[in-house]
């Protein structure tokens, strides 16, 4: 699991295969980012179901409760086929001005 911060906001990318082994990383690893904005790159995986991008449905909604944007990005699945409490991006441009738009909404209380 690599960590690359920028700001108020860490990528997350993953260098092994298993989406698990990824999810377990990422739970025990939390506490060091649960105060930033969280992108999950997940473009090393080759093949990816909206069933596995639900498999971050816990952790997104915890981590978007305690006031902080939550984004998977993947060109596999799109933003149609997963509920809108998971956020998805094809790009990691897209999830950053994702990110963007959050911090403005946030910072003008709406």
């Amino acid at each position: 699991m690599i960590f690359d911060k920028d700001g108020t906001t860490t990528i997350i990318y993953q260098e092994k295969k298993s989406l698990s082994i990824f999810l377990k990383n990422l739970d025990e690893k939390y506490s060091e980012v649960r105060n930033d904005n969280l992108i999950i790159n997940l473009f090393t995986f080759d093949k990816l179901t909206s069933g596995d991008v639900m498999e971050f449905l816990e952790i997104s909604n915890k981590h978007r409760k305690s006031g902080r944007s939550f984004v998977i990005v993947t060109d596999k699945v799109s933003y149609n086929e997963v509920p809108d409490e998971i956020i998805v991006a094809p790009t990691l441009q897209e999830a950053k001005d994702i990110i963007e738009m959050d911090e403005i909404e946030r910072d003008l209380e709406l």
